[in-house]
């Protein structure tokens, strides 16, 4: 019987982020949201990351978020750092529905998402994306 001697060495696994969980409306409807995203936590700096790493390369480089801070906790002053540039967020508790965040790019545009609050179930979550979808 022969043993090897060679220490193993540990394996790492590249990290790998998390997809955001998004769907977007095959057209643009007034009035309707451009689709659905349904974040992990109510903490908008830490959820950012991920919806742009969906939105970047569809629609451009996500530049301002706009948000109704009644249900992100905590919503940073000025902006977010997101895939190494600064996104700008604004805090419109008057005006926006809490329910939905308005994305910016300046090559495409704006979209409005409706946005799932995060503890919702899965089977309730899915509904309500595929009914924006």
């Amino acid at each position: 019987m022969t043993l090897n001697t060679i220490p193993l060495r540990p394996h790492t696994a590249p990290f790998r982020p998390r997809a955001a969980r998004l769907v977007l409306g095959s057209a643009s409807r007034f009035g309707r949201p451009d689709g659905a995203w349904w974040p992990r936590t109510r903490d908008l700096a830490r959820e950012l990351g991920e919806l742009a790493d969906v939105i970047d390369p569809l629609w451009g480089r996500l530049t301002h978020v706009a948000v109704n801070p009644r249900h992100w906790q905590p919503v940073p002053r000025r902006g977010v750092v997101v895939n190494g540039h600064e996104v700008a967020v604004d805090r419109f508790a008057e005006v926006l529905n809490p329910h939905r965040i308005l994305l910016q790019s300046y090559t495409a545009g704006r979209w409005d998402l409706l946005v799932v609050p995060p503890p919702t179930s899965a089977s309730s979550a899915a509904r309500l994306m595929a009914a924006v979808a």
